[in-house]
């Protein structure tokens, strides 16, 4: 799914612009599991699994500390 956003915004272009779209599109739309096991996927790529496209690799990069959701308190 996120190589499919990366495909819209790279059509875009400014590249800044494009790799803020994607990182701001992951940040508003996916809940934080979702965020969180993406940003997994870039610290520990999975073997055999589907290669993250080089926009979306490169908005989390950037975009990491942004798009890592806060860890949640249990009471």
């Amino acid at each position: 799914m996120a190589n499919r956003i990366g495909d819209f915004f790279s059509s875009m272009p400014d590249h800044d612009e494009a790799v803020a779209g994607v990182a701001d599109h992951i940040r508003r739309f996916w809940e934080p599991r979702m965020r969180r096991a993406l940003i997994a996927s870039l610290d520990a790529p999975q073997t055999g699994g589907i290669e993250m496209s080089a926009i979306v690799r490169e908005a989390l990069v950037k975009n990491r500390e942004r798009l890592t959701p806060a860890e949640a308190h249990v009471a």
